[in-house]
C-alpha cells in the first residue's frame, strides 16, 4: 500500500470513529468475536455483501450507506453485550440474530437499553464493554488475573478494577462503574 493509500485509509478509520464511536474493523472483528461469526455470516445477517464488510473492516471504505445497516450493527452492538454478561444463551442470540436479519431497521430488542442515550452519548454499558474490549485486546482473563493477584497487596483497587472489567461479567462491571461514579 502506498503513502496515498494509507492516508486514505487512516482518513476512512478516523471517519469512522467519528461515526460509529471506534473503527469498523475493530467493531466488526468484536461481534464476530462475541457471537461466534464468520466474516460470511456477519455480511448476511448485517445485510450486506461480503466484499462491502470487507472494505468497511479495512478502511477502503468510510461510511455504511444504509441506515438500516446501521441499524442492525447497533442491535448486534446490543445483543453481543447480552451474550457477553450471560443474559441471552447461544442459542437465543442464534434467533435473534434472524430477527436482526429480517429486520429493516427499528429495534428488534424489545426491553433493552439503547447502546446510546438520547442526548447521544454513550451508555454505562457501551462504556463498560469500551474497557472491556480494550483489556481483553491486551491481555488473556487468565493474566489479567494473575496480574491483578500480583497487584492486590499494593494495590487493591487496581486490583479489583482488572478483576471485574478484565475478565468479570459485563453486569458485574457495569455495577462497579456505576458505583464508582458519584
Amino acid at each position: 500500500m502506498d503513502a496515498a493509500q494509507q492516508e486514505t485509509t487512516a482518513r476512512a478509520r478516523e471517519l469512522q470513529r467519528s461515526w460509529y464511536g471506534e473503527p469498523l474493523g475493530a467493531l466488526f472483528r468484536r461481534l464476530i468475536d462475541d457471537l461466534g461469526l464468520n466474516q460470511a455470516r456477519l455480511a448476511a445477517v448485517l445485510g450486506l455483501s461480503a466484499p462491502m464488510l470487507s472494505q468497511l473492516m479495512s478502511g477502503q471504505r468510510a461510511k455504511i450507506g444504509n441506515p438500516a445497516v446501521v441499524q442492525r450493527v447497533q442491535a448486534l452492538q446490543e445483543l453481543s453485550s447480552l451474550v457477553a454478561d450471560g443474559s441471552v444463551s447461544a442459542v437465543e442470540a442464534t434467533d435473534r440474530m434472524e430477527e436482526i436479519k429480517k429486520s429493516q431497521g427499528g429495534s428488534v430488542l424489545t426491553g433493552t437499553s439503547q447502546t446510546t442515550s438520547s442526548s447521544g452519548a454513550p451508555t454505562v454499558r457501551r462504556v463498560v464493554r469500551e474497557i472491556q474490549s480494550l483489556l481483553r485486546s491486551v491481555s488473556a482473563a487468565g493474566d489479567i488475573i494473575d496480574a491483578a493477584d500480583s497487584l492486590a497487596p499494593s494495590h487493591p483497587e487496581l486490583a479489583e478494577f482488572l478483576r471485574v472489567y478484565g475478565a468479570g461479567r459485563t453486569a458485574d462491571a457495569v455495577a462497579h462503574y456505576e458505583s464508582h461514579q458519584s
